[in-house]
């Protein structure tokens, strides 16, 4: 028999608000006045081992913006702070055992520019073409960031025409660098920014042939419905920032699964969603500063395969399905379970959450 006057959920159990509890979030640390608020919590932020962790109060946070807020943020959480500003590295928010680990360790983390000697050479050579299909006897699938400069075309010279291509690999090698004829006359070569002259694209390669070669080297032998499976084949991973304007202004189609893009992956994008700019992530990641200036898209190509890599570099613990579109993960919030859910811990819940994106350290697997 229930008592009268004690709050009771609707089968009969105690409520946390009557336990004298509400229910937190085992990952992000919210708090609810009921279980079923909880879940529903759960059911839809996708809490996993693959978000970035406070390395004090252990809060898994959506971003890396996200955490900078809550460790040197405007408001950020006090206890947090104090340990991080002795013994936080502030380019991959990591906290050291030590202020002396700290000094070591930002000696690597912290890195410098790319040689602007090499690479005005070889924008003034003009062309390095190194675009080979692989033997097949590399390990894994290799990886090649690719970064482009458009000029402007039309009457209004706001249509963005294709002028410069880079290709480098995981070793910042340029493999593939050419000036690139566009199909339609250029009406503003921004040279302010791109440092292309008429000169450069007069007797350039035409976009048609840059288009073939760029879209065999990616796919490397591979036929697209292989590359559209999970494993890819031998097809090479493609690492950029903002490449669907890259690839379309090349006319070149690769599947997104093969694609690592800096500016669509959720831990480097914005607290509100929105991506950041190359810039920025090259300063707030990696430490040195990129585009000022005459842009070169060698120095592009090498920011974002060191933020790739970064992120891949990440230890997280591993697990046999780790994404929630996995279809052995497909019913582990599913609405039929809402009562046997409400009974799991916020620990349990979060052992069974998921991630909704895919990352980057499973490249390392």
């Amino acid at each position: 028999m229930i008592e009268q006057g004690r709050d009771y959920d609707r089968i009969g159990r105690f409520t946390p608000f009557e336990m004298g509890r509400r229910a937190s979030c085992s990952a992000c640390y919210r708090q609810f006045n009921r279980m079923e608020h909880l879940v529903d919590h759960m059911r839809t932020s996708f809490h996993s081992v693959h978000e970035p962790t406070c390395g004090v109060c252990k809060k898994h946070c959506r971003s890396f913006e996200s955490l900078r807020e809550h460790l040197i943020g405007p408001l950020p959480k006090q206890e947090c702070r104090n340990v991080f500003n002795i013994r936080g590295c502030k380019f991959c928010l990591a906290i050291l055992d030590s202020p002396y680990a700290l000094r070591v360790h930002q000696d690597r983390c912290q890195l410098s520019g790319v040689s602007h000697g090499i690479s005005a050479y070889m924008a003034n050579l003009g062309l390095r073409d190194s675009l080979t299909i692989d033997n097949g006897y590399s390990r894994g699938p290799q990886v090649v960031a690719l970064a482009c400069k458009t000029v402007g075309g039309g009457s209004d010279r706001s249509l963005d025409l294709c002028a410069r291509v880079c290709i480098i690999d995981e070793n910042e090698n340029i493999i593939f660098h050419t000036y690139v004829k566009p199909s339609i006359p250029v009406t503003n070569y921004r040279y302010e920014t791109t440092g292309i002259r008429p000169e450069h694209l007069r007797d350039a390669m035409p976009l048609r042939q840059v288009q073939r070669k760029v879209q065999d080297f990616l796919c490397n032998g591979e036929p697209t419905w292989k590359i559209r499976s999970p494993k890819g084949g031998k097809a090479r991973i493609l690492v950029g920032h903002g490449l669907d304007h890259d690839l379309d202004k090349m006319q070149v189609e690769y599947p997104p699964i093969m694609i690592r893009d800096t500016a669509k992956y959720p831990p480097l994008m914005k607290t509100s969603k929105l991506s950041n700019s190359l810039k920025y992530l090259t300063q707030a990641y990696l430490g040195y500063d990129i585009q000022n200036g005459i842009q070169d898209p060698y120095e592009d190509c090498v920011a974002t395969m060191r933020l790739y890599v970064r992120m891949r570099r990440q230890v997280h613990r591993r697990q046999d399905y780790p994404l929630a579109s996995d279809p052995q993960n497909r019913n582990n919030f599913a609405s039929w379970r809402q009562n046997e859910l409400e009974r799991m811990s916020p620990e349990e819940m979060l052992a069974i959450s998921r991630s909704d994106y895919y990352c980057w350290c499973l490249d390392s697997a």
